[in-house]
């Protein structure tokens, strides 16, 4: 098994070292990486109803979409993320005990008694440090997980908060679950790299390390990889099932209440209801609004020569986007 700690931080790089080494490696591989402070959403989810939206953006915070199914996780640089490809057992089907099993025994090693639980999770006391998730791909099994060591709790549930009203879909939900921090319940005090090392001698088994980083060719892969899918908006917002949302947004004109449906990433339909006065049909302006990209950027731009006004007195362009999301 090829040992691998990614020195990167950057969460659209490392998802895409993850999915350029599972098609490419020509060995099994175990691997550890942080990224700054992000959301990562599954394959499956709708990724503006996983987070809370303002948050992130005030932030600065990215949002990226992975290659696996599952809920939506929160990773900054105290969340040790660890990776194992797997050559040849694609055909088994998912089977999260087989790779979780010795993530739970180093743990367990340190000090700190912990257990599978659900489906795919791994708990301290009842309490979630770890989610896990697979991805096949021919005969190949990319299965990964979070550890969270010393992560920002309170960013976490920040970044993740969602009204659960206020976007409806069929895509797959995040179930929220009270969490816990590894180095909580350590005996005695130890950082996030020595805990990587130690995670990282007890899966190789005293097998002698090999150097840990990546070749030439695997950061270029990865790095044309990151460009042309993970930090594209049609993957990690476009890709979302459709879905419809509403919001009621007090602004200096009047109360406004919308109602968007999307599809693709592309405003299908929208509804502008609410007491605000206008000298024109409203039904222009949602009219023009359908066909733009769900996006804040795009929607700035195709709203830059429009007078809002005559439509919504009183209601400003940013206060407008703010009532679509």
């Amino acid at each position: 098994m090829r040992p691998i700690v990614l020195a990167a931080t950057d969460p659209a790089l490392n998802l895409a070292t993850e999915e350029w080494l599972l098609r490419h490696t020509d060995r099994d591989i175990f691997m550890l990486w942080r990224n700054a402070p992000a959301v990562i959403v599954g394959r499956n989810q709708n990724t503006l109803a996983q987070i809370d939206e303002r948050y992130v953006r005030s932030r600065n915070i990215p949002v990226v979409r992975r290659l696996s199914g599952g809920g939506a996780v929160f990773h900054d640089l105290g969340n040790v993320n660890f990776t194992f490809i797997s050559l040849g057992s694609g055909g088994t089907g998912l089977d999260f005990q087989r790779f979780t099993t010795p993530i739970l025994t180093a743990i367990a090693d340190l000090g700190v008694p912990c257990a599978f639980e659900g489906r795919n999770d791994l708990v301290i006391n009842g309490q979630k440090f770890s989610g896990n998730a697979q991805h096949i791909w021919r005969d190949r099994v990319l299965h990964h997980g979070t550890l969270l060591f010393s992560a920002a709790v309170a960013d976490l549930s920040g970044a993740l908060r969602v009204d659960p009203e206020k976007y409806r879909d069929k895509a797959v939900k995040s179930v929220a679950k009270r969490v816990t921090n590894i180095a909580a319940h350590l005996p005695a005090p130890m950082g996030v790299t020595e805990f990587m090392d130690r995670i990282m001698d007890h899966v190789l088994a005293g097998a002698p390390r090999e150097a840990l980083g990546l070749r030439p060719e695997e950061l270029q892969g990865a790095a044309e990889l990151a460009e042309s899918r993970y930090r594209r908006y049609d993957w990690n917002f476009g890709a979302s099932p459709d879905y419809a949302l509403t919001r009621t947004s007090r602004t200096p004109g009047g109360l406004v209440e919308a109602h968007v449906d999307v599809a693709g990433g592309v405003i299908r339909a929208v509804r502008l209801l609410g007491d605000y006065f206008g000298r024109r049909d409203v039904a222009e302006l949602e009219t023009r609004l359908a066909g733009c990209r769900h996006d804040r950027s795009a929607l700035a731009q195709h709203l830059s020569d429009v007078a809002l006004g005559d439509y919504l007195l009183g209601v400003g362009t940013d206060e407008l986007i703010d009532c679509l999301f």
